[in-house]
């Protein structure tokens, strides 16, 4: 009888494959994976207690570097939590303003994070540029609002920074009018794709009471069956104006983790078509005037969460009463996410790890802060 041995093989921290600077420790039998371990901590830049010096507006254009394909998304949680914790209103055309950049933010990760999976299976290069193409997109729009395509540092307390420049709309309605179009195309591409579901129908699937027990949120946890959205559990902004879907999995493999994505990508265009048609009506300016950028919140804390691209993304902030947060603390989906990888790629093989990896969508910008 032919026997082998357990071996321990290191996957990064510096590899293509790996999203990042990030390691994975794995121990195989011939092929299959026996165990895998997360190593984290390489990209790690001190981020919470820089904040903790920074003032509380300082701490805005920090955001932006967390999961910097979101700094819109990012931006918004921070926000919500300082004015929370300061007792800041916003008017209702920031809020619709702060929804419209939010969702364009999901359909440009998505469109990203689809592209770089399927790089991931070996099919290179098309996909990722049928998404990059829209992303650049929803970026100009991005850099006409804010004057960044990636690090927007678009929001502040009590509103956003400026309002909509008047060509922004038209440019808008253009991008909404072709996204179907690109949607439709990038599924018709895939979805029955010889590639795509040999590499993702039933490999790395996550069991929703696993996906429950290591607080697992955003197209992860809808791909395993449950329809957690704070969007609906917990609506926020001006989010239970809007008419929308929350698509899950039936499976929790990687194919319905692309499919809850595809999914997601036309949802928000739904929610992004009821902005414009409400934004005429939204009152007050893009800011609330009385709101201080130099705030000094009373003592006390807040959490403020948000769903992001990603998942969860919250701050937790405590305040002493001086103009910088005595504690910052980030819960970021990106970390929370990675953590049952191991659980996910156990029993399946080598070349499925990269697989399973790319289709949790994560940034070690976040993971590592």
């Amino acid at each position: 009888m032919f026997k082998t041995e357990e071996l321990q093989i290191n996957i990064g921290p510096q590899h293509p494959s790996t999203h990042g600077v990030f390691r994975m420790l794995v121990t195989v039998d011939g092929e299959t994976i026996i165990d895998l371990k997360p190593v984290f901590g390489y990209l790690h830049r001190n981020h919470e207690q820089i904040a903790e010096q920074n003032t509380y507006l300082q701490n805005m254009p920090y955001t932006d570097r967390l999961d910097y394909f979101n700094s819109m998304a990012n931006n918004h949680a921070y926000a919500m939590a300082v004015e929370k914790l300061a007792g800041i209103e916003v008017p209702e055309r920031a809020e619709y303003i702060r929804v419209l950049m939010v969702e364009l933010t999901r359909i440009l990760n998505h469109a990203g994070a689809l592209g770089f999976l399927i790089n991931d299976m070996g099919m290179w290069q098309t996909q990722l540029a049928f998404g990059m193409r829209e992303r650049e997109k929803i970026l100009d729009l991005f850099e006409m609002a804010s004057g960044a395509r990636m690090m927007c540092n678009y929001f502040r307390f009590g509103g956003v920074v400026r309002d909509l420049p008047p060509e922004f709309m038209p440019r808008l309605k253009e991008l909404l009018v072709a996204m179907p179009a690109f949607v439709d195309e990038l599924e018709r591409l895939l979805r029955e794709n010889e590639i795509l579901m040999q590499r993702a129908e039933g490999i790395g699937i996550l069991p929703k009471e696993l996906a429950l027990a290591y607080s697992v949120t955003g197209p992860v946890l809808r791909g395993s069956g449950i329809p957690y959205d704070i969007r609906k559990a917990e609506p926020y902004s001006v989010y239970d104006r809007f008419d929308f879907d929350i698509p899950v999995g039936s499976v929790g493999d990687v194919y319905d983790r692309f499919l809850v994505r595809i999914e997601e990508m036309r949802q928000s265009k739904r929610i992004i078509e009821q902005v414009i048609e409400q934004l005429p009506d939204a009152r007050g300016g893009h800011i609330n005037p009385k709101a201080r950028q130099n705030v000094r919140p009373p003592v006390g804390d807040a959490y403020a969460r948000i769903e992001s691209p990603k998942g969860e993304l919250g701050f937790y902030l405590v305040s002493d009463g001086s103009p910088r947060p005595y504690r910052y603390k980030v819960r970021a989906p990106s970390f929370i996410n990675l953590t049952p990888l191991g659980d996910m790629c156990r029993g399946y093989k080598v070349a499925d790890v990269v697989v399973i990896l790319g289709s949790i969508d994560i940034v070690m910008g976040e993971v590592d802060r």
